[in-house]
């Protein structure tokens, strides 16, 4: 199962900014929090503008496989309701809902005040909706604060049970309440110092509430203590990306990338850094490889585009933008990136109207309507010719 392993946000590109469906994430182009992003713990972050390839080492032992993002609710006493949560347990790592539902319950009839159980319930609850373990994924989900009551009952008969915190705090920034989550991610990570999963949940939350040193320091730590996770390290760099830190967040989406070399989001997310680092050849070496892995992700699209464009391939980034548009109608990015890429070839006509079609999806955009200027002061300053406007 994932949690907050999955990533804190993607970053997503504009030529005037950063813009994402997921949380968000700025120079240009723009670091946006999405989150993700999903997509952490880079070996120990060097010092900025050391070069930012990563070492080879032919001969580095194999990475240790990622830690479980779920802590196991059993706690090996062997009572029977024990045994009916272990069998829960194993059956929720496989994706076995309904039996993992069914022992819990079993073991909530055998132990009616153990917190164990009416966390194990909230788990598949939270699972069975399938929403995205993002910040603000699912604001007023009914099924959420249902298991969000669960959960603080469970700690009511037991504060001290680390997995009821966390997963109180994990449901919670789902529903988009980052502040009352600090306190049972803290609590969390007081009672289970080590649990990467609580270092990373609230890593998000510190982000989601305008706190990134803070963040980025337990982003760190989650990665640290969950080495062969990418996904940690992916919410690291974007953590770094998101404070100005391009090359630390370089490093760090490079080692996830070493250990998930075919994921496209972790290949788009360093593709995009390294646009930010200057390397345009990488850069578009990397998303395209990404297109290519996952060719329905408009925002990869998108992004190729902007690489592209910088690379002055505009035949071949309009291509790009107007296909992250076909997949993705509304990804404002996109048509404002298509706009000024129609500009450079002369084509205001179709320029506005990409720029009107990303205005009617999001009026309060303000690079739409700094893009609108621009493309009036040119108008003004350099009037189309005939059959070219």
């Amino acid at each position: 199962m994932q949690g907050w392993a999955a990533r804190v946000a993607l970053a997503l590109l504009a030529s005037c900014g950063g813009e994402s469906r997921e949380p968000a994430r700025s120079p240009s182009p723009a670091p946006v929090v999405a989150p993700a992003v999903p997509p952490a713990a880079a070996p120990p972050a060097q010092p900025v503008g050391q070069a930012t390839e990563p070492e080879t080492q032919p001969s580095a032992a194999p990475a240790p496989e990622p830690l479980p993002v779920t802590a196991k609710l059993a706690r090996g006493t062997s009572s029977p309701a024990d045994t009916a949560l272990a069998a829960g347990d194993t059956a929720y790592d496989a994706d076995d809902f309904a039996t993992a539902e069914a022992k819990y319950r079993e073991a909530a009839a055998l132990a009616p005040k153990d917190a164990a159980a009416i966390v194990g319930l909230a788990r598949v609850a939270i699972a069975k909706t399938k929403v995205a373990t993002d910040f603000n994924s699912a604001p007023k989900n009914p099924v959420l604060e249902r298991a969000a009551n669960d959960l603080r009952r469970a700690i009511r008969l037991d504060p001290h049970f680390a997995p009821a915190q966390l997963e109180l705090g994990r449901a919670l920034l789902m529903l988009g309440s980052a502040e009352p989550a600090l306190g049972a991610l803290r609590k969390a990570i007081e009672l289970s110092p080590r649990d990467p999963e609580a270092h990373s949940g609230l890593g998000v939350a510190l982000l989601a509430t305008g706190h990134p040193d803070e963040a980025l320091g337990e982003l760190a730590r989650a990665s640290e203590l969950d080495p062969g996770s990418a996904a940690r390290k992916t919410n690291l760099g974007t953590a770094f990306f998101m404070r100005g830190r391009v090359q630390d967040a370089v490093r760090a989406y490079e080692a996830a990338a070493q250990l998930k070399p075919d994921d496209p989001r972790t290949l788009g997310d360093l593709g995009t850094a390294l646009l930010a680092d200057n390397q345009l050849a990488r850069a578009v070496a990397v998303l395209k490889r990404a297109v290519s892995l996952d060719p329905n992700r408009a925002t990869l699209h998108s992004n190729l585009g902007y690489a592209l464009e910088q690379a002055r391939d505009l035949n071949g980034a309009v291509a790009e933008f107007r296909e992250a548009i076909r997949l993705d109608e509304k990804l404002v990015s996109a048509w404002i990136n298509l706009a000024t890429a129609l500009v450079q070839q002369g084509d205001r006509v179709e320029a506005r109207k990409a720029l009107e079609r990303a205005q009617k999806i999001d009026p309060t955009d303000p690079r739409v309507r700094a893009n609108m200027e621009e493309l009036r002061e040119l108008e003004k300053k350099q009037p189309a010719a005939a059959g070219h406007r």
